[in-house]
């Protein structure tokens, strides 16, 4: 087999990917929900949304808002929304495990050169010299949820460095933001645009890049419930294929620089729409700008890295130590990579 780098196996990938999800997929204006945060790493549906991708795949997409992960993997098994981005949680595990659950894509991952979710020491600790991971031995680490996405962060780094970390949950992303702010925890991982703002206010610091710890982390999946995986497989086709082209239009503008200036702007008043949509334009712009990830070419799927996040759940006693990738996983929609 051929050994392929990361960006090489996402352009390929993506490229497969986008090929099969070509072939027509007609879902007769079809209403459905999807779930997603107000992160620039989400854009990829707002893209869709906003040039009609979705609804030009016959679907009548309505954007359902969440402030962590655990949340909208119950909302999926429920039936509240049909489709959704979100980090891997030991929720979402476990709902996958009962059959309710699939992942059938990725979105957002970690690249080399491309800035991703930054570490931050509170103000507080940073003085008494929390000025890298190493010296987190013994620290506090914000989480929204136990299980979430930054606790299996957290640990990774905690291994890597051979400390230990007392993680604190806190629910939501805001109360977390609070508390580091106030210095009532030590440290956090969050994703840029979230993250630069607050180390240019000085109320937090910069100690490293979940990137060094963990190349490649699939930060971000779509998922859907096991009905429509296996049985709304036009629906399920229409919606990767509208998201798929919010993501390259994306990447295209915010990474590859396809259309200079004026496509930035163009994308950033369309992003704007939905992150910091409360703050005036002009200075919303910065932060959606410092958001930059890439979201995977084709829906593209790490499974290296989602099977690692399952094996370490698993191994936390997080979730049932007989769930399997095919529990979690369908890898019939899209390129898988890893």
């Amino acid at each position: 087999m051929i050994a392929l780098n990361r960006r090489k196996a996402l352009i390929l990938g993506g490229a497969a990917a986008a090929s099969a999800l070509a072939a027509p997929a007609i879902a007769q204006n079809k209403t459905i929900k999807v779930g997603a945060l107000r992160f620039t790493s989400h854009s990829g549906s707002f893209v869709a949304v906003e040039k009609g991708y979705f609804a030009d795949s016959g679907l009548d997409v309505e954007l359902v808002f969440f402030e962590a992960a655990q949340p909208m993997a119950v909302a999926i098994a429920s039936g509240d929304i049909d489709y959704a981005v979100t980090a891997i949680s030991g929720g979402l595990i476990s709902l996958a495990q009962k059959g309710a659950i699939k992942v059938i894509g990725g979105a957002a991952s970690e690249e080399d050169g491309i800035d991703g979710q930054i570490i931050l020491a509170s103000d507080a600790a940073y003085q008494a010299g929390v000025t890298d991971c190493s010296k987190l031995d013994g620290k506090s680490w914000g989480l929204t949820q136990t299980g979430s996405s930054f606790h299996y962060v957290g640990a990774k780094i905690a291994e890597k460095e051979g400390i230990s970390l007392s993680y604190k949950p806190l629910q939501k992303v805001g109360a977390v933001i609070g508390a580091l702010k106030s210095g009532q925890i030590d440290a956090w991982n969050i994703v840029p645009h979230i993250a630069k703002p607050l180390i240019a206010s000085g109320a937090v610091h910069d100690i490293g890049r979940v990137q060094t710890y963990l190349p490649g982390y699939q930060l971000t999946t779509v998922f859907t419930s096991t009905k429509n995986a296996s049985e709304e497989k036009e629906t399920t086709q229409a919606f990767l294929n509208a998201f798929s082209k919010g993501a390259h239009d994306y990447n295209a503008a915010m990474i590859d620089a396809e259309g200079g200036d004026a496509a930035v702007d163009a994308m950033i008043d369309m992003i704007h729409k939905y992150v910091y949509a409360d703050q005036p334009r002009e200075k919303a712009a910065p932060s959606i700008v410092n958001g930059t990830m890439r979201i995977n070419e084709g829906a593209a799927l790490n499974v290296a890295s989602v099977e690692d996040q399952l094996e370490w759940f698993k191994s936390e006693g997080l979730v049932d130590a007989s769930v399997s990738m095919g529990d979690l996983v369908d890898a019939s929609y899209v390129e898988t990579i890893g």
